[in-house]
């Protein structure tokens, strides 16, 4: 094995810890214990769908993360990542051979889930599995917010630009089914309208359309009152924007940076008009998947720091507290030194090879406890 090509076992633990961190902002944010049925169609969840149970030709299903634990163990499940206001399905009318566990009175469908072909493990244009064994083109799949399909990144219409893990991405169908979002593509890097631009500006936690309505109908007694409101109101961000030339071709997907949200106009018809097509979601920038991870890391960091170990950590005096990091810290580095020699020699590493490296450690460490 040539040194370029050498990966030690190192890099391979590293690289697990990274996707480790990856599933728990995922998976944390969802309950595992739990069906998530009883809390009706929420907002995001890890869903998985079970080719055993509802394989293709049958009807597309859904399961929530502890579901897809209690009740689907040893089934062939597509991980589908996150999806926006959906409730399981586990054990409905649709599962023929199977009752959920975990919540088994359950209604016989729940028609306000939406489905793709993503739930019988197909993605893209060209709706191939992924992993595919055929394709031999090593590339990213990134997720359209709107329709939640994912897509080679060769398959958008567009390059990808550099960053691009902190932007969301709007495939070409999607923006030519709502067209009212090109206006926005055309704002250089997706930038927001300033405070007192039309439309567009809200406080925290609600749309400036809203308080607007309210302080309308709360002035109905007084026609005079209402009629300056109504002449002060801000005009339409959008009508402005289309009102501008157009400076790209209508094609290919679109790539929005962060907080890309807060420069829609929210404005009353915009709102409506969102509202019509389905697209509520994006005036809310909490229903980013970063939003999602972020609750989940903060979720499994809360949960480590009640870990009964560190627990047992703290009733230890000082001393005791620094043998015991001394400890671990020179294990550490000395499984990392044994791992690399292997690797270094292109090596394989077996159960003995560890066995044996643990009974060497407890060996010193009882040497050392002699002297």
């Amino acid at each position: 094995m040539s040194e370029d090509q050498t990966v030690s076992l190192v890099d391979v633990l590293e690289e697990d810890e990274e996707l480790e961190e990856e599933a728990s902002a995922v998976l944390a944010g969802s309950d595992s214990d739990h069906c998530s049925y009883p809390q009706g169609y929420v907002k995001r969840q890890a869903l998985y769908a079970c080719n055993t149970c509802t394989p293709a030709g049958g009807e597309a299903a859904g399961v929530c993360l502890a579901c897809s634990y209690k009740c689907h163990e040893g089934h062939d499940l597509f991980e589908l990542y996150t999806k926006r206001n959906f409730r399981c399905d586990c054990g409905n009318r649709k599962f023929k051979d199977l009752q959920c566990k975990l919540q088994p009175e359950k209604d016989e469908v729940n028609v306000l889930n939406k489905y793709s072909q993503n739930f019988f493990g197909s993605y893209c244009t060209c709706s191939r599995p992924y992993p595919d064994p055929e394709d031999q083109v090593e590339d990213e799949m990134i997720q359209c917010v709107v329709c939640e399909d994912w897509f080679h990144s060769r398959h958008l219409g567009v390059s990808v630009p550099e960053g691009v893990e902190l932007q969301e991405m709007v495939c070409e169908s999607c923006m030519n089914q709502n067209p009212v979002l090109w206006p926005y593509a055309d704002e250089p890097a997706g930038a927001a309208a300033p405070p007192e631009a039309s439309g567009s500006a809200r406080p925290p936690g609600e749309a400036q359309g809203d308080d607007q309505d309210q302080d309308q109908d709360q002035d109905q007694d007084e026609p005079s009152r209402k009629r300056v409101r109504r002449e002060a109101e801000p005009g339409c961000r959008l009508k402005d924007l289309q009102a501008r030339p157009e400076e790209r071709r209508r094609s290919g997907a679109a790539f929005w940076p962060a907080a890309w949200r807060s420069s829609l106009c929210c404005c009353r018809r915009c709102r409506e008009r969102l509202s019509a097509a389905g697209l509520s979601f994006l005036l809310d920038e909490a229903d980013t998947v970063l939003a999602y991870e972020n609750r989940g890391k903060s979720s499994e960091q809360g949960r480590q720091g009640h870990d009964p170990l560190m627990s047992a950590l703290d009733n230890l005096n000082r001393v005791q507290q620094l043998e015991i990091i001394h400890g671990y810290n020179d294990m550490k580095s000395e499984l990392k030194d044994f791992l690399q020699s292997f690797a270094a020699e292109g090596k394989v590493v077996t159960s003995d090879d560890i066995h044996h490296f643990f009974q060497q450690q407890s060996e010193k460490r009882r040497r050392e406890s002699r002297t």
